[in-house]
């Protein structure tokens, strides 16, 4: 083998490498988002249904009685 063949080869076997290299990353960071975003999707899900909840007791007539109640006792 000759040195210009030698060189060739060392290059071609360092290009491919780091092609190899940045498949990987890229590969690792879908799987990061993915997980990301199921995260975030449970998350909304959790913030949803706190929502609902205040909602609830927002709507509630009880609730809506004792502020009338409260603002009455503030007049003067």
């Amino acid at each position: 083998m000759d040195v210009f063949t030698m060189v060739v080869v060392i290059v071609l076997a360092g290009i491919g490498y780091s092609c190899f290299e940045v498949y990987m990353k890229s590969k690792t960071k879908q799987a990061e988002a993915q997980t990301t975003d199921e995260g975030l999707l449970a998350e909304l899900d959790a913030m949803r249904a706190r929502i609902e909840v205040l909602e609830k007791i927002l709507t509630d007539e009880k609730h809506s009685l004792k502020q009338q109640i409260d603002a009455l006792e503030r007049q003067p």
